[in-house]
């Protein structure tokens, strides 16, 4: 994302990837008004007033919409926004549909100018922009997983499994050999030569799945690690214990991961956490909470949204972090489970 001009009640970016969509997705919600050059046709068209003929050619006009409806999928590669047209040349108070893709440039303001948690999430995803996705690659004797790592989740690619093994008159071995040169040449295509490349797992086929991997990628990084455990655990494992730090470590979803994870351990020995909005209020107000991980549609959502502002600034007046987490991962899902906030404090309550 790149922020191409400010004003006092506005911003105009640049979205440059797929993340840049799930940051608008929070930012772009009901009320906020979005600009952009889009296509309509003209309404004077029409044989009846208001109408617009499907024959007329739409055409290219700057629309500005005041947004009520939000429509985004992770890891999908547009974002649709419904709303009333607010300013344009024609068509004023009518509904239209602003489809935002990479590459679209965009203008976000609000009445009052746009909130600090906006800013903060913007600013994020710019400082961010730059890095690529990672690959991830979780390797067994008979199956191999491929995941993606973006800087909000982890999306599932594919997975490949090996049937039937030495039973069918053949030696494993050489099955294995066969099935693992396969996978490698197929996840060869699937991430390109920029993106970096984890390979993990608990045994040692990872070593020759690897081997083999080098023969086809052309990825100028690639990792491999150890874990404890197979399966998509394997790939939380190296998110949440640093196993990868060399191409993972200044990742927002790193960050997101293990602060949950530290706050699950901590409820678990009873430590320095707070969860539940009238004891995350009580600690804030004591300036005890040194991070407070909150799910990034919490304090966006409008009947939620002002009580946890409230404590989102009184956070960040007492020098404590913020996480605007995603919930597109494993662990963003079990921070659900808390009420979608969770506090890191500095001392016991």
């Amino acid at each position: 994302m790149r922020i191409v001009s400010e004003t006092e009640t506005g911003i105009r970016i640049r979205v440059d990837d797929e993340d840049d969509l799930w940051t608008l997705s929070k930012v772009c919600t009901e009320g906020a008004e979005v600009g952009m050059l889009t296509h309509r046709r003209d309404s004077t068209t029409g044989t009846q007033e208001g109408g617009r003929s499907k024959q007329a050619e739409r055409k290219p006009m700057w629309i500005a919409l005041r947004v009520e409806e939000t429509s985004f999928h992770p890891f999908s590669d547009n974002l649709r926004l419904q709303g009333v047209i607010v300013e344009g040349p024609v068509d004023i108070g009518s509904y239209h549909t602003h489809t935002i893709e990479i590459g679209s440039e965009i203008e976000i303001s609000r009445e009052g100018g746009i909130g600090q948690p906006d800013l903060d999430l913007i600013s994020s995803a710019v400082r961010e922009g730059s890095r690529p996705r990672v690959g991830l690659i979780v390797v067994e004797n008979d199956e191999v997983l491929l995941f993606e790592v973006a800087k909000h989740g982890i999306r599932d690619i594919s997975s490949f499994n090996m049937r039937g093994g030495g039973k069918w008159g053949k030696d494993s071995t050489a099955v294995r050999s066969e099935f693992f040169s396969r996978v490698a040449r197929e996840a060869s295509l699937v991430f390109s030569s920029s993106m970096p490349v984890i390979i993990c797992g608990p045994g040692i086929a990872r070593e020759g799945f690897e081997t083999l991997f080098r023969e086809f990628s052309m990825s100028e990084k690639i990792v491999n690690v150890g874990t404890s455990i197979g399966g998509r655990a394997a790939a939380n494992e190296v998110i949440s214990d640093g196993l990868a730090d060399s191409v993972l470590g200044e990742y927002s979803v790193i960050h997101e991961v293990r602060a949950i994870e530290e706050s699950l351990r901590r409820v678990s020995t009873d430590g320095a956490v707070a969860y539940g909005i009238e004891e995350i209020r009580s600690c804030a107000e004591e300036g005890a909470v040194e991070c407070l991980v909150i799910d990034a549609s919490l304090i966006r959502d409008p009947s939620h949204k002002d009580r946890w502002g409230g404590i989102v600034r009184l956070v960040g007046e007492n020098g404590g972090e913020v996480i605007q987490a995603s919930v597109d991962h494993d662990a963003g899902q079990q921070l659900l489970g808390f009420g979608r906030a969770i506090a890191l404090l500095r001392w016991r309550s």
